[in-house]
């Protein structure tokens, strides 16, 4: 069965959609099954991942409002697959704003996404969501549906303090609605080490949150903030860059963790 996590950090602009697809791009480079969830109505992850949100027939939005099934919705992108690191793609568009509106009133608001994620988790390895940063019910379903949340921050003062709001809501879910939720890694990007306040950032982080800060640090790099312009990954965009080979990295990183832990299935062959 699939691990499902979010990819989530309630302040804006820390790298959240950058993390989702470089780290589902790389997951499938090293031999993964992966499922990518964009549960953001902007659809940056969905055009991050080679596919144009404004030609999809069903997305995340019909999924949610339960007129279509994942296996109906998801889709993939031949560019990726010409890249060698496809995966499937469950994306969104500006339809998805309307959800939380008419989800208001209905039945299992808030385990919509986990639903209809449990009728194809034996298909993949990994199920990764693109969370958007505000806490809202689309952010909700995603924690519900999740096993653990990854969290991209930037090692910085005000990073420090929307990683407490965030681990108080990860608390609020897992004592209230999701069980099984917990924090499964602290993830650096964007990072200078010739910044000293970012490497203080850094050692605090590691000093306070220990084997949660995972090993790998995602190198602040131009290739990766060029690869959206041109809707790919950096990891497919160019593999050759320092932030794609991080990325690459983290992306083992993940599947050892989660090996160590004894809850993933076998690596398959790159």
């Amino acid at each position: 069965m699939a691990k499902i996590f979010c990819v989530a950090n309630q302040k804006g602009g820390v790298g959240k959609t950058t993390t989702t697809v470089n780290l589902a791009a790389g997951l499938a480079k090293v031999g993964q099954r992966v499922l990518m969830v964009d549960l953001d109505p902007q659809g940056n992850a969905t055009m991050g991942s080679g596919v144009d949100k404004r030609q999809l027939k069903q997305t995340i939005y019909d999924v949610l409002l339960e007129s279509a099934t994942v296996t109906e919705a998801r889709v993939k992108s031949a560019r990726l697959v010409e890249a060698g690191c496809s995966y499937d793609i469950l994306g969104a568009n500006r339809d998805l704003a309307g959800a939380e509106v008419e989800l208001v009133d209905v039945e299992r608001r808030e385990r919509r996404l986990k639903a209809g994620l449990a009728k194809v988790e034996a298909e993949y390895d990994f199920i990764l969501i693109d969370c958007p940063p505000a806490l809202s019910l689309l952010t909700l379903n995603g924690l519900c549906a999740a096993h653990g949340v990854i969290v991209p921050m930037q090692c910085e003062y005000f990073a420090l303090e929307g990683l407490s709001d965030l681990v108080n809501t990860i608390k609020q879910v897992h004592a209230n609605l999701n069980k099984e939720l917990e924090i499964i890694g602290l993830l650096r990007v964007m990072f200078d080490p010739r910044i000293t306040l970012q490497q203080q950032v850094s050692d605090q982080l590691k000093a306070h949150f220990a084997e949660k800060v995972f090993d790998t640090v995602i190198p602040r790099n131009v290739r990766l903030a060029e690869a959206p312009s041109y809707g790919l990954p950096g990891v497919a965009f160019d593999p050759a860059a320092r932030g794609s080979q991080a990325f690459v990295e983290f992306a083992k990183e993940m599947v050892d963790r989660i090996t160590n832990m004894g809850t993933t299935p076998a690596r398959r062959a790159a």
